[in-house]
């Protein structure tokens, strides 16, 4: 299929919409997500669902295999979380796809309130819900752009010093949560995106491995003219962190990996003369980080916490 810009239309794969799920290990999880699709009384009834998931050995695919609901299984090898999302969006045939994780749960009407607005303005290339922790607290979701001081001092200081100007801009606290707008970058937790969009700037970045695909994704799309949306009428619940929990170590390393993968290229002017440093404070992050997390209740790597 050519790639198409802004506002055009595939006749071939215009209509409908699809559910991806990325899962590594989380058996439990997708299931109770799957059951939550099952349940939404809003649920488009071409509704296609397909579960990407990513080397688990915990018996994800077997259970997804055994459900009678006509959810497809794709068995991948442990690629990150990237290559298993677009591997999910290219086994679909809807024209907007809802790519999220194992750990959120979709409440009622929320698909078809995504679609609804997505669908409104062809300009648009994804929109995402309004994200909730478990308890009803509200989760960061649509977030402004991010330079380069706000990324490194929120990933210094937002654990040791969480009302930081950095952690406070990344959160993007200041901005109403009860208000659609437009948005540089949407938690990729959970979005709605419309297929001609990501077929034109190739999916999600497969260089990220885990973290911060999302903010690369975003910065891309409106690059090639898209627009972003927060429809806070649709929400989701999300848990954080279900398999990345079990393994802070690796997930932080991964973090920092694609932190400097993202910085690396956005540095400019006299900055560039920080990049061999850029790797140097990471891993000093990475430590601290891992030391903060023992001491206090865990948190994810972009700050949310743990659990629910």
């Amino acid at each position: 299929m050519t790639a198409q810009g802004p506002g055009a239309t595939d006749p071939q794969r215009h209509a409908g919409v699809a559910v991806v799920l990325v899962t590594h290990d989380t058996c439990d999880e997708v299931v109770a997500a799957l059951d939550a699709l099952a349940a939404d009384p809003e649920r488009p009834g071409d509704l296609e669902v397909v579960v990407a998931d990513a080397g688990s050995s915990d018996g994800t695919v077997a259970a997804v295999r055994g459900r009678d609901d006509g959810t497809r299984v794709l068995a991948l090898a442990n690629t990150g979380f990237g290559r298993a999302a677009n591997a999910g969006i290219r086994a679909t045939r809807a024209g907007s796809v809802l790519v999220a994780n194992a750990d959120v749960r979709v409440r009622p009407g929320a698909v078809a309130r995504l679609v609804a607005a997505l669908s409104a303005e062809p300009s648009l290339a994804a929109v995402g819900p309004q994200v909730r922790y478990p308890g009803g607290e509200l989760q960061a979701s649509a977030r402004r752009d991010l330079d380069v001081a706000t990324i490194l001092g929120h990933a210094m200081l937002g654990r040791w010093w969480p009302e930081n100007r950095w952690t406070h801009r990344y959160h993007a606290r200041d901005l109403p949560s009860e208000v659609p707008r437009d948005v540089a970058w949407l938690s990729g937790c959970a979005l709605l995106v419309r297929r001609a969009a990501m077929e034109a700037v190739g999916g999600f970045d497969p260089g990220f491995f885990l973290y911060v695909e999302d903010v690369d994704l975003g910065s891309r799309l409106r690059a090639a003219g898209w627009r972003l949306r927060y429809e806070p009428a649709a929400v989701v619940e999300h848990r954080v962190g279900a398999s990345t929990s079990r393994s802070r170590w690796r997930a932080l390393w991964h973090h920092a990996h694609s932190l400097d993968r993202y910085l690396a290229g956005r540095l400019r002017g006299a900055a560039r003369l920080l990049r061999p440093l850029l790797p140097v404070g990471l891993s000093v992050w990475v430590v601290l980080t891992a030391l903060a997390e023992r001491r206090r209740r865990p948190a994810s790597a972009t700050g949310e916490r743990v659990g629910g």
